[in-house]
């Protein structure tokens, strides 16, 4: 008796994707080759992604949407200041980041020009600001009574920024169970509430203490 075909469905394509590129330490040369050597054709294909680049992109976007639905599912999630979600969700994403490591190091580091890396980042950049707009609390706007529009774009701005620049430490971080990764997170996190506050001075110390102690260790 013949083997029922499993169903083709956008996760399934992801994870073919991920493993032809961590088998074959590079990317699909083709759609055509993509699809040739995973049995199905280049129509289902394009029913569900127009270009292989459009898988990259997915999958940061699939490691989003995991963080957020995994911490909407802590009952006590809600209950946390502005400042404690962001932190419950830098550990929860960098936890499943983790997880699949190698494939999100090699994808990162495809291009040497590192704008091209960025910009497969380019749709969970616009995940990631509406998250840090939905989690802005009330009592922060109140605290910030001339907050407009455009200052809350420079905020959701900076707190990209701060992401990129952690994923490029753990990217980087050597550490057993990566937790120098778990101070950074912390320590910039404090650093930039505390400068939303106004009140920066220690945590923007220890946070440089910290990371001139990294740099000086890996030269």
């Amino acid at each position: 008796m013949a083997t029922k075909k499993q169903a083709l469905s956008k996760d399934r394509i992801v994870s073919m994707y991920m493993n032809y590129t961590l088998e074959h330490n590079e990317k699909p040369k083709s759609v055509f080759h993509f699809t040739k050597i995973n049995d199905f054709t280049e129509a289902e294909f394009y029913s569900f992604f127009g270009t292989l680049e459009s898988i990259e992109k997915e999958i940061f976007i699939i490691f989003m949407d995991k963080t957020i639905e995994m911490l909407d599912k802590n009952p006590d999630y809600q209950t946390y200041d502005m400042k404690s979600k962001l932190l419950s969700f830098y550990f929860t994403f960098f936890e499943l980041i983790t997880a699949n490591r190698s494939y999100v190091v090699m994808t990162l580091k495809q291009h040497q020009n590192q704008l091209k890396n960025i910009m497969i980042l380019g749709d969970m950049r616009k995940k990631f600001k509406s998250y840090i707009s939905e989690i802005i609390t009330d009592d922060y706007r109140t605290q910030q009574e001339r907050l407009q529009e455009f200052q809350e774009k420079a905020t959701t701005e900076s707190f990209w920024f701060q992401f990129l620049l952690t994923i490029k430490f753990w990217m980087d971080d050597s550490s057993a169970a990566f937790e120098k990764t778990d101070i950074y997170i912390e320590k910039s996190v404090k650093a930039s509430f505390e400068l939303m506050n106004i009140v920066p001075i220690d945590s923007l110390i220890d946070f440089g203490k910290f990371i001139f102690k990294e740099k000086i260790q890996k030269k």
